[in-house]
């Protein structure tokens, strides 16, 4: 079968990672007997040099014809002066609105042979240590309303305003504000995602909230637990932001599944890779309706390495992994990506990122050319 990937190489070091991901890729196809056809398109830095802008009309609609993209990292401090607008970051939340990408997945695991490099100790996270992360991607505080105004005495506040300021006075200066917004109908899909993904884990669900302040998290509390219904099987806990913070590292094997709101998913899911002791190893998938979805490393385009031949390629590779398996259904090709980066690891290779003594130090190309071999 013919699969097209729309592929985004971006900035920084994201051309040499994907190349290697790439390579994997290839691999599969001559193994398994597919096609992939891998179209190269521009967004982020690269793009502002040859368009004008992050997000090129062409790039999104490239994409919208593929069955998945394939993304390496945008971003660099050579374009820090742009407007706001106009960043190469911009193109990160312009793929996702206009793609539809609503659910972000992020699995934290530690392998076994990195278990030393995790900053908790072993007896915490212990063996097999793995938690999937369901981040709701389009909505919440960072696509809600916002604003800045500036009040002057006696000046009258327009009605949001008024309403924000819940009858409070608000004296003249500045005055800025970003509303937590969700709709039932942007619940019940993260959720129908997060219970999805458990029936295929250990069907366990913690839902982070803080329903014990904000009515959006009292709405998220009781569609999850309406979705729940349709999921016997599948174990749902809820539990406040602030108490997960804690319980993921006093003892993160308690998760299996967690789903949470994009705010509280950006900062569980970076916690959680601190957990890990690599953020070089970390893949992530942002899905939408039916199988499409974003494939990239959770990792930025860490321009200061661009060329060097150091940059850790293995959480681009994982990304093709996720890819094959949520994208394509070709569990057998993702699970054989899978093994190849654990037999990489025990055999003792490992990039700068993960080195330690002993062990064999290899750069960018040749860790991508070994775990397309051990396919």
């Amino acid at each position: 079968m013919n699969y097209k990937i729309a592929v985004i190489k971006g900035d920084g070091i994201g051309p040499e990672i994907v190349d290697q991901a790439l390579l994997t890729l290839n691999a599969i196809a001559t193994k398994y007997g597919h096609t992939f056809s891998c179209e190269d398109l521009l967004a982020g830095g690269a793009a502002l040099d040859v368009e004008g802008i992050p997000l090129p009309k062409a790039t999104v609609d490239a994409c919208r014809a593929s069955d998945a993209v394939l993304l390496g990292a945008v971003g660099d401090p050579k374009w820090d002066n742009e407007p706001g607008g106009n960043r190469p970051e911009k193109a990160i939340l312009g793929l996702r609105a206009e793609l539809g990408l609503f659910a972000n997945l992020r699995p934290a695991t530690v392998f076994d042979e990195l278990a030393s490099a995790s900053p908790l100790k072993k007896e915490i996270i212990g063996s097999g240590f793995d938690i999937l992360i369901v981040r709701e991607l389009t909505g919440g505080i960072y696509f809600g309303s916002r604003g800045t105004e500036i009040l002057t005495e006696g000046k009258a506040p327009n009605a949001l305003i008024e309403r924000l300021s819940e009858g409070r006075s608000i004296p003249a200066g500045r005055f800025a504000y970003d509303v937590e917004q969700y709709s039932e109908f942007e619940i019940r899909r993260i959720a129908t995602t997060a219970f999805e993904m458990a029936m295929k884990r250990d069907r366990r669900v913690a839902s982070v909230d803080k329903a014990n302040v904000l009515d959006s998290s009292r709405l998220w509390r009781a569609v999850m637990e309406e979705v729940q219904q349709s999921y016997p099987e599948v174990t749902l806990e809820h539990y406040y932001i602030d108490n997960t913070t804690q319980q993921l590292i006093k003892n993160p094997r308690q998760f299996d599944v967690i789903v949470t709101s994009n705010m509280f998913g950006d900062i569980l899911s970076d916690e959680a890779s601190q957990i890990t002791g690599s953020i070089g190893m970390l893949p992530s998938a942002s899905l939408g309706e039916g199988k499409f979805g974003l494939y990239e490393p959770i990792h930025g385009s860490a321009p200061k390495y661009t060329g060097l031949d150091r940059a850790n390629p293995i959480a681009t590779i994982l990304s093709v992994a996720m890819m094959l398996r949520y994208s394509f259904d070709l569990k057998q090709e993702a699970d054989a990506v899978e093994n190849a980066v654990k037999k990489f690891l025990a055999e003792g290779y490992r990039t700068p990122d993960i080195f330690t003594e002993g062990k064999t130090l290899v750069g960018t190309a040749e860790c991508g050319r070994l775990i397309a071999d051990f396919v």
